[in-house]
């Protein structure tokens, strides 16, 4: 048989019973199981054309290709052209082709094209699609004419220059419409595994495209542009008319059938099946098999058997679910069928190791493949039933709970379990069904993953306190309150989520009633694994990434930089970066005299000091390092309340701390900076304003209530947390000494930057006048203070008398190695401490 197109059924598998004139039977008038002659009495309907979602998976990426190469031209001229070239050096071989016309070249290869294709198609009497093609040609045609239009409207000559070649330079000719032309005539017409005429097509078109870019008459960003253009129309065209499924079905799927030994004389086809959840048809007799054709068949000694076909096209939807678990879940494998060949033969496989371990399964003939379809042959077909889900027991929980850890112990991992797998035998005995999204020699996270999906769907059915007391009888306290990092939504399949019982609490509530069995010290590090790739911290890490990215491309100033660092003292430029490391001593100091000693790991504390530099870069000043010591504090043991309540005992040394040297500084130098930076009665003012916003909000009577039922009683909480952690005289006096060291290291790290420059200045007098207009610039929201720390910096030190070409080089040293150099030095220690999962 021919080849057929992939495509997908979104709601149903495309097929309708057809009308009993309409139906392939061979035999009108036999019964089933009865014989006239040698031929089976076949009862089925071809399907029918079917939108196909991979359709528009290869849309999308025909957008992208575009979208990419016309991004590369405009932004990497240099490398696209060195691109071409290299073609063009290669394509001095072909130079006794230079005379030939081109464009008869291209006319004589879209003719050929169009010629052998439409003949194979009229041949196939597929007359409509024959037609259809013809238009997506004439369709990606004028794409290419309207987007050559556009782009020459936009008038970005990079862009323009790019993609013009010596045959086609503005304008409507911009882009060469051949390629999309034809392009899109093979997609309606293909796919190229079907129609052998439509695989030629795509190679000719190729190796004429690989010929006129050597020769320099396209280039390559227009050719890119062009293909992806015709790739675009053809399958949105072919999506919106639909695709001829091309499963094996009638005789086809009967002689298949007899390559594994089943000689039918009855093949029926199941009509009554209805979609499951709008998408997809699934019964228990083939194993919950998604978007399979069902079929009882009776062979000559009068056996029964079941017959479950699995289109490509069908697939195709259950592959990109796949996919998607796989990008979505890390930590936990999954597993990626890209045909039905190989999913049926996996799912028999799983049948057999399951039946092997001992447990009741369909029993399996065998496996059969023709063209476009997988077949699973299942010898019977009640072994299942459909489980009242309403009517579950503690006794019946248990047993999907025994049931499930046999299959583990052996290596076998369900990966879905949802409300439709579970099922009861002939006897009224539960089982799980479903195994053919499953794997063997399955790693523990999936193990976990099994348990987990199977409880939380008991609690929603039968409630958290009866499920989570059945697991205890079946997997032990052991086992269950090794389950609770994994008790989380991510881990919960929609099809559970979506049952009546289902709300935001139940994990929460199962995953409590699993902390409640765990010893104090054991509960403090049960942390949430990271299972979803996409969750609100990947989310905030991606965003915090991005901003870094914008800062260093858009803020830093490379050559002034340069220009500071290449006229400094280079003895005192190593004096900076000795300092450097001297105040992250005192910062990690600072942080570990409050960490208990058993949870106190030097190397970690010193490079989630490093990590801030990369913080910082994202954050407003003071926010980065208090993020970074937070996480730190959280997957080093402490539950959030004690991390809390230590990282603002940290802050409060600091802020504290700095003040305090400030007062002292300017009492012993006699300077008065600090008035003179800061306008008179402006502390004042500020405090008195939120103390004002603050009274007049507690004079609302639900902002009062709130604040005492929910915010009183957290804060009493953190106040309790943050003095325990204060009156330590010994963690205390510890934090304050790297305090000390933190600012006065700091401080004399742009001393020395501006001995760097000949500048002598007073130490004291320095170490006052950085701190405070270290201060008021990092107060500016902008990521690490960026802008404001330096202008706070070169005024502050021009108006102490120091030269201002000199206060602005010694600020353009000091921030290149405080600010700018430990960006790199944070992202590293940022991977050091996710491997040891520190942060």
């Amino acid at each position: 048989m021919t080849e057929h197109t992939h495509a997908t059924v979104s709601g149903d598998d495309g097929m309708t019973p057809a009308s009993p004139e309409t139906r392939f039977q061979d035999i009108p008038d036999a019964a089933p199981g009865k014989t006239t002659g040698d031929a089976p009495h076949i009862d089925d309907v071809p399907p029918r054309r079917i939108h196909d979602f991979g359709d528009l998976i290869h849309a999308t990426g025909a957008v992208l290709l575009a979208a990419v190469a016309m991004l590369s031209a405009t932004y990497l001229s240099g490398f696209m052209m060195g691109v071409e070239s290299d073609a063009h050096s290669a394509g001095q071989a072909l130079n006794w082709m230079v005379d030939l016309p081109t464009t008869m070249l291209q006319q004589l290869a879209i003719v050929a094209i169009v010629l052998i294709v439409i003949a194979q198609l009229l041949a196939s009497r597929e007359w409509l699609l024959s037609v259809l093609s013809i238009l997506a040609m004439f369709a990606g045609l004028a794409a290419v004419w309207g987007l050559s239009l556009a782009i020459s409207a936009f008038d970005n000559i990079t862009l323009i220059s790019a993609l013009s070649s010596p045959s086609s330079t503005f304008g409507a000719r911009l882009l060469p419409d051949f390629y999309a032309g034809a392009g899109a005539l093979l997609t309606v017409a293909g796919p190229r595994r079907t129609r052998s005429t439509v695989k030629w097509g795509w190679n000719v078109l190729y190796v004429v495209a690989a010929i006129l870019i050597l020769l320099s008459v396209n280039s390559v960003a227009g050719v890119l542009v062009s293909f992806a253009a015709g790739r675009l129309v053809g399958m949105l065209l072919r999506f919106a008319i639909g695709t001829k499924n091309q499963g094996a079905w009638g005789e086809e799927l009967a002689q298949a059938l007899a390559g594994v030994g089943l000689h039918v004389t009855s093949l029926t086809r199941r009509f009554d099946l209805e979609p499951v959840h709008g998408a997809f048809r699934a019964s228990l007799d083939d194993d919950l098999v998604e978007g399979s054709r069902l079929y009882d068949a009776v062979d000559r000694q009068g056996r029964r058997f079941v017959v479950s076909a699995l289109d490509s096209q069908v697939h195709t939807a259950g592959y990109m679910r796949q996919l998607w678990q796989w990008i979505r879940f890390t930590g936990v494998s999954m597993r990626r069928d890209r045909s039905p060949r190989e999913a049926t033969q996996h799912h028999m496989a799983m049948i057999l190791g399951l039946k092997n371990s001992g447990l009741p399964t369909p029993r399996v003939w065998g496996v059969a493949d023709t063209g476009e379809t997988s077949i699973l042959v299942l010898q019977g077909s009640d072994i299942m039933h459909e489980c009242n889900l309403n009517t579950l027991t503690d006794t019946d929980a248990k047993a999907l709970m025994r049931f499930l850890s046999v299959a583990n112990r052996r290596g076998y991992t369900h990966r879905r379990i949802t409300p439709d797998t579970l099922a009861r035998l002939e006897s009224g005995t539960p089982i799980i069904a479903g195994w053919h999204n499953g794997d063997d020699a399955s790693a523990a996270p999936n193990v976990a993953l099994d348990h987990v999906q199977l409880l939380v769907l008991l609690a929603v059915l039968i409630g958290p306190e009866r499920a989570v007391a059945a697991g205890r009888d079946v997997w032990g306290d052991d086992t269950m309150i090794a389950l609770t990092p994994f008790v989380q939504k991510a881990a919960v399949p929609s099809d559970t989520r979506a049952l009546d019982g289902w709300d935001k609490h139940v994990v929460d509530d199962v995953r409590g009633r699993l902390r409640a069995l765990a010893p104090e010290e054991t509960n403090e590090s049960l942390a949430p694994v990271k299972l979803s790739r996409f969750s609100l911290r990947s989310f905030l890490g991606m965003v915090l990434l991005m901003v870094a990215v914008v800062v260093v491309f858009t803020q830093l100033k490379p050559d002034e930089v340069i220009a500071a660092v290449r006229n400094a003292n280079p003895v005192m430029a190593i004096v900076c970066l000795v300092f450097e490391l001297v105040a992250l001593l005192g910062s990690s100091l600072e942080l570990g005299a409050f960490i208990e000693r058993d949870k106190r790991r030097p190397m970690g504390i010193f490079m989630s000091q490093v990590a801030q530099g990369f913080a910082m870069v994202s954050m407003p000043a003071g926010v980065g390092p208090a993020f970074v010591n937070l996480q730190f504090l959280r997957k080093s043991g402490y539950r959030n309340t004690t991390a809390t309540a230590i990282m603002s005992a940290v802050m409060a040394v600091y802020y504290g701390g700095t003040v305090v040297m400030l007062v002292l500084i300017g009492l012993f130098t006699g300077s008065d900076a600090l008035s003179s930076m800061v306008p008179t009665n402006t502390l004042i003012i500020i405090v008195g304003i939120v103390l004002m916003v603050l009274a007049l909000a507690m004079m609302i009577p639900p902002v009062r209530h709130y604040a005492v039922t929910r915010l009183l009683p957290w804060v009493k909480a953190y106040a309790r947390q943050l003095v325990d952690v204060l009156t330590n005289p010994r963690q205390l006096a510890f934090s304050v000494l790297g305090m000390l060291v933190l600012n006065v290291a700091t401080g004399l790290e742009f001393w020395a930057a501006l001995l760097a420059f000949g500048q002598m200045t007073n130490p004291f007098e320095t170490l006052f006048i950085f701190l405070v207009a270290n201060a008021i610039g990092s107060a500016v929201p902008t990521p690490g203070g960026l802008g404001g720390v330096e202008a706070a910096l070169t005024f502050s030190f021009g108006a102490a008398g120091v030269p201002a070409g000199v206060a602005l080089s010694a600020t353009l040293l000091y921030r290149a190695l405080y600010y700018w150099l430990r960006i790199p030095l944070g992202a590293l220690a940022m991977k050091w401490l996710d491997k040891r999962n520190l942060v």
